[in-house]
């Protein structure tokens, strides 16, 4: 049995990144995860236990010198929302910005509205779309819930009433998957458009 203590924050640039959960929405064929690999950059985010706020409260370090703090792992950081809300309103206490990275389906898995709750700690989203097409988003994403990408572009058209700063993401580089299409959808909603590279992570 391993003994290595689990990732649950690291750093990409004077970005802090914390891992809350394993689970995930979605089994993204593209994922690292999938396809043999825990790790993003020289960090394992495998983890073997539930993660609470007390598990990543006292790791935050100093919040003002982090330059924002982001809800990201290798599962969808929504499902544990009692750890996201606690965590995210103890860095907002102490004056930090948090980001969310997510899948889109918080409100379909929880089969209610979250974003007033994200919207107390939360100063940006990132969302990631995938595909421009029900069938592509299946071939790639893979969602273990029905009716999963109806939900993800109802969830980009609700955030930007909750949140200022959303992003919708896609990668460029996937099959059936048209990237201007994708482009045309983040705007069709009022969000942002950031165009991510396949096998390019972090």
């Amino acid at each position: 049995m391993s003994t290595t203590k689990p990732t649950l924050i690291y750093d990409i640039g004077n970005h802090r990144y914390l891992n809350i959960t394993a689970r995930c929405t979605l089994r993204c064929q593209f994922c690292p995860k999938h396809n043999g690999s825990k790790q993003v950059h020289e960090y394992d985010l495998s983890l073997s236990k539930p993660i609470t706020a007390e598990d990543i409260i006292p790791l935050l370090g100093d919040v003002t010198q982090i330059e924002e703090y982001v809800f990201c792992g290798f599962g969808e950081s929504t499902l544990n929302l009692s750890c996201l809300l606690q965590v995210a309103k103890e860095i907002k206490a102490r004056g930090g910005k948090v980001r969310v990275n997510t899948d889109g389906l918080g409100n379909h898995f929880h089969r209610r509205n979250i974003l007033p709750e994200l919207s107390q700690y939360v100063d940006s989203l990132s969302i990631s779309l995938n595909a421009d097409t029900p069938e592509g988003y299946l071939q790639h994403c893979r969602p273990k819930l029905a009716n999963s990408y109806e939900a993800l572009l109802k969830f980009i058209e609700l955030a930007p009433q909750y949140i200022s700063q959303v992003q919708v993401t896609a990668i460029n580089g996937l099959d059936n998957v048209d990237i201007e299409r994708c482009r045309a959808i983040a705007e069709q909603y009022g969000t942002q458009f950031k165009q991510r590279e396949l096998d390019k992570i972090g």
